[in-house]
């Protein structure tokens, strides 16, 4: 088996991932492919492992290519490209996944026990206000896909009453779940800290409207590690002005790197967190995008497909 890889992904990353892609596939009895940022003439290529800002647009010259393999979780941004006719895998990282738990658990605890208020009293007076236990603050996540479920269940042990929302049924074990619209309108009214994790689509853009945000319960939280697009920004600021909603931690925005004019930077109630609630870990990216190409070579499925219909 000797199949020829197109590393697609930039030429930083590939620095990365090259002596740990190299090991996956010796490891998986793939030490003859041959794998790289320039491996031939396109009618050649087999897989392309693939990153949304890739320069790679157009997929019509890869007549060959068996698979494009993600390295990131969200592929909104290819999913729809009409040159692309082979399966598109998604990224299901378990590093990816593990950041992501840490750091919504270390959000959704920073604002259950009001951490930011305690720190920024820090000026001689001795003011004593214990956070309530964990089982009465409620928790809302909205989407459950691997890492909506694997945070929503992080949350749960730790005995945070988690109701789960998604579009269609779901059933983890722990969480309350919810689907539908109004699902979503019984998710969000329970929600003393709301929890996006969502795709984008778009059934998901400006999910949270005004009309939706005064749905929450008044001085909820928002956390979103999510995408950008799925709060309308200035309902979410005149939410946040009225004192709706309390306060949002984002850590994801319609533009990045966050435009310096832009208000959220000065809102006493927002916390900007730059894109690094998670991201793919290449020492476990790699085995992940190898072992698909096993799978396929050795006559099984792909594993993580996205779902061209749904978007993701």
């Amino acid at each position: 088996m000797k199949p020829e890889i197109l590393f697609a992904a930039g030429e930083a990353r590939w620095r990365r991932y090259e002596p740990l892609l190299r090991r996956a596939l010796a490891e998986a009895g793939l030490a003859e492919a041959r794998i790289g940022t320039d491996t031939g003439p396109p009618e050649t290529v087999d897989y392309i492992i693939y990153t949304p800002d890739s320069q790679v647009r157009d997929f019509t010259p890869y007549t060959r290519l068996k698979a494009v393999l993600s390295l990131w979780a969200g592929v909104e941004s290819v999913v729809g490209n009409p040159t692309l006719k082979v399966p598109l895998c998604r990224m299901v990282d378990s590093g990816l996944r593990e950041g992501m738990v840490e750091w919504v658990t270390g959000q959704v605890l920073r604002h259950h026990l009001d951490i930011d208020r305690t720190l920024a009293s820090q000026n001689g007076e001795w003011r004593p206000r214990a956070a309530p236990l964990a089982r009465g603050r409620p928790v809302t996540m909205l989407g459950l896909g691997e890492l909506g479920r694997a945070c929503a269940q992080a949350l749960a042990a730790l005995n945070f009453p988690v109701t789960g929302w998604s579009r269609t049924a779901r059933q983890v074990d722990a969480i309350t779940c919810l689907h539908g619209a109004t699902g979503l309108e019984q998710a969000l009214a329970r929600a003393a800290i709301l929890v996006l994790l969502l795709p984008h689509t778009p059934q998901t853009e400006n999910l949270l409207n005004a009309e939706r945000l005064r749905l929450l319960p008044r001085g909820a939280v928002i956390v979103n590690p999510g995408r950008g697009s799925l709060i309308d920004d200035a309902a979410l600021l005149d939410a946040l002005d009225s004192g709706h909603v309390g306060h949002a931690t984002l850590d994801v925005f319609r533009t990045e790197p966050l435009p310096p004019a832009h208000p959220f930077w000065a809102h006493p109630h927002v916390t900007v967190s730059p894109h690094v609630a998670a991201e793919t870990r290449p020492e476990t990216a790699a085995q992940v995008v190898v072992e698909n190409i096993r799978r396929h070579e050795t006559g099984l499925p792909f594993l993580y497909l996205a779902d061209r219909a749904r978007g993701y």
